[in-house]
């Protein structure tokens, strides 16, 4: 339902010309908020639309942890990114980590951040139509995003796919990574689960039924590392972890 709202919501606002496509992720994900914010913004030029612009909505509301007065929320930023794709994200937790050394410029937004504990059907679209229609007078503040946005989350799952794919945040020109050969064998350790993996130059270059531990299909230039189980659920045989949970690789 909260979806179909603020579908609609857009749709009273936005022009007919403008394309509209909704994803979503788990409750208050920031990781995964941040890891597809990130493929989508930095996919080249011939996977994305010229004019893109990414309404990205992830509030956990844990900026601060005592009682919140009016249902005010983590503010709205806009900011665009060296390719020029248009970004206007919640500032919360790791949402724009991913795209951090990628922002060109970030600001802060007169977006209402009280009064409405669903402010994405409320207060956003309007900001959203602004920026669709090149009206930018809801900027106020520069911000670095280096001040404000930390880093992304280190040699962790960051997506889980709908075939139970992990994606971690291990990526191509990692040196570990560099040192690996394919076909290799390694213990892979998240939580409380050990598994061992295979190397392989893709997901599917490993045997029915085995794990293995592959550059995927995100990250572009530089792919983010997955862990796949081929005709399986790599996520099932890892005791359904969230995103976040932190991913470690025995060399040995």
């Amino acid at each position: 339902m909260a979806w179909a709202e603020v579908y609609s919501a857009f749709a009273a606002r936005l022009p007919d010309s403008a394309r509209m496509h909704i994803t979503s992720v788990g409750s208050f994900d920031t990781v995964a908020t941040g890891f597809i914010l990130a493929q989508l913004a930095m996919a080249p030029t011939d996977l994305r639309p010229e004019d893109l612009l990414i309404f990205a909505n992830c509030a956990p509301r844990k900026d601060v942890k005592t009682a919140r007065l009016n249902n005010e929320g983590e503010g709205l930023l806009f900011g665009t990114t060296r390719t020029g794709v248009q970004v206007l994200a919640v500032n919360s937790g790791y949402s724009l980590s991913c795209i951090r050394d990628e922002i060109q410029e970030l600001w802060s937004t007169n977006a209402q951040e009280e009064g409405s504990q669903f402010r994405s059907r409320d207060y956003f679209p309007r900001v959203v139509a602004s920026a669709v229609a090149g009206d930018f007078s809801f900027i106020r503040h520069r911000i670095e995003p280096e001040r404000l946005v930390p880093n992304p989350p280190a040699e962790c799952i960051g997506y889980v796919d709908s075939f139970g794919n992990m994606k971690t945040t291990i990526r191509d020109g990692d040196p570990r990574i560099e040192t690996l050969a394919p076909g290799s064998r390694l213990k892979i350790r998240i939580g409380s689960h050990i598994r061992a993996a295979t190397v392989a130059t893709g997901s599917f270059n490993v045997m029915e039924g085995d794990l293995a531990f592959a550059p995927g299909s995100s990250g572009h230039e530089r792919r983010y590392w997955e862990l796949f189980k081929r005709g399986g659920s790599a996520w099932h045989e890892f005791g359904e972890p969230s995103t976040g949970a932190k991913v470690h690789v025995d060399l040995a």
